[in-house]
């Protein structure tokens, strides 16, 4: 391994079969020879006269001129913030072309890294909303605080982003709420085939977040929360633009959907009533979640029983450490049923979900996660993990089957099921195409 230094920067190791780039001095790169005297001179300015007056944008902030501006006046124009953010955001990667490091231009300007990097982003972002939507909406953004909200959007498409920011003013949304709605319109394509998802509108904003609340619901109706589906339902119903997505919110929302107590077809579809969480994992969730849980995936009723039992990190860098070896292992995101799994915890796969699990459209695997704590049938709605004749010699039974064959002990209660995420890409005009 070799280090080499520049200037007074952390040292840069570089692997022993690559030579060092040349070592280059930081201020003769890009500082030109009156810069360190004058930058001096204007700080003790700045001191001296506490109150600086408006200057409006000058002349050369408009982009098309940046490059005739050497480093100095680049640095002066960023340090006063001159003209618009979107005006100034622009010299931060010409900066950076220059011989510039973040952090570099941090000290110089006060501009922190992140900031940096927001701003650069969400100047990209606005410059698409230039070509696909109005001049007023596009103004909108135009104050200090909106680089914050533009970036949340970065995720989405040209035709997106558009619909997006029209949302986003018509309701006033602050960042993470920006980016709850860019996150719901990305994900929505991914979600087909999940409860109700055909009777929203994937091209409506407010739909797509009305989508996330839907499941959401959903997910606290399968854990016996009724009061945080309900206020899901509420959430959902406020932001549906579309009629038949709020009559089917509506419809929920009145315990009119089949499975609520009394209705017949309950017995009839196991689909109808579900009380174990189905999810479908998103690209890149597992990197994006602050919480991950690792679990131990198993093959067979031996090893369901053999598995770890626990998998902490500790340690500086958090290092896992299991009780004992195994081979294979699975990240999730920290969802509430996994997250809740501080001891015994297992992934069994199931390469083909029908007639496994209850779940629709099983041409695909599925993970099924297990809570080997819970191995008596305590209720007739939950869903169970034995010994039977499915793949590798477990299957998934619902507790009121088990208790008519008198079946009262299993390998562990089925806290959720994880469907695969599902590969995609844009077509011509930046529709989303589900593989």
């Amino acid at each position: 391994m070799v280090a080499i230094a520049v200037n007074n920067l952390n040292p840069i190791f570089f692997p022993n079969h690559q030579a060092p780039p040349r070592p280059l001095s930081v201020s003769a790169l890009i500082l030109p020879p009156s810069f360190s005297t004058s930058h001096k001179q204007k700080q003790q300015q700045q001191q001296q006269q506490l109150y600086q007056p408006f200057k409006p944008p000058p002349s050369s902030t408009r982009p098309s001129r940046f490059r005739s501006l050497d480093a100095a006046q680049k640095i002066d124009l960023l340090s006063n913030r001159s003209g618009l953010w979107f005006e100034y955001a622009p010299l931060i990667p010409l900066l950076v072309q220059d011989g510039f490091i973040s952090s570099t231009i941090e000290e110089l300007t006060g501009i922190l890294a992140v900031e940096q990097n927001r701003l650069v982003v969400a100047a990209q972002v606005r410059d698409s909303l230039l070509e696909s939507t109005d001049d007023e909406t596009v103004s909108f953004f135009d104050s200090p605080g909106s680089p914050e909200i533009l970036y949340e959007i970065r995720i989405l498409n040209t035709p997106q982003r558009a619909a997006a920011a029209r949302f986003i003013i018509a309701n006033g949304f602050e960042p993470k709420q920006a980016s709850e709605l860019a996150k719901s319109m990305k994900d929505f394509p991914r979600r087909y085939g999940d409860k109700g998802w055909e009777s929203f509108d994937g091209n409506s904003p407010g739909d797509c977040l009305a989508f996330m609340y839907f499941r959401q619901a959903q997910e606290y109706k399968s854990a016996h929360s009724s009061e945080l589906s309900k206020a899901s339902l509420h959430k959902a119903l406020e932001f549906a633009e579309t009629e038949r997505a709020q009559n089917k919110i509506t419809d929920d929302l009145h315990g009119k959907e089949a499975g609520v107590a009394g209705d017949t077809k309950t017995d009839a579809d196991p689909y109808n009533f579900v009380r174990v969480p189905v999810v479908r994992m998103a690209m890149g969730e597992v990197a994006e979640s602050r919480i991950v849980a690792v679990l131990p995936v198993c093959k067979g009723a031996a090893e369901v029983a053999a598995a770890p039992w626990e998998c902490v990190g500790g340690g500086d860098f958090g290092v896992l450490h299991a009780e004992r070896g195994w081979s294979r292992w699975v990240a999730l995101p920290g969802w509430a049923p996994v997250a809740g799994l501080k001891r015994g915890g297992v992934a069994v796969m199931f390469p083909n979900a029908r007639g496994i699990l209850p779940v629709r459209n099983g041409e695909e695997s599925v993970l099924a996660v297990v809570d080997r704590r819970v191995k008596g049938v305590q209720s007739e709605d939950e869903f169970y993990l034995v010994a039977g004749a499915g793949e590798d010699g477990l299957t998934v039974e619902r507790g009121r089957k088990l208790k008519e064959t008198g079946v009262f002990e299993t390998l562990g209660t089925v806290v959720l099921v994880v469907r695969p995420p599902r590969e995609e890409e844009e077509d011509s005009n930046g529709h989303h195409i589900v593989e």
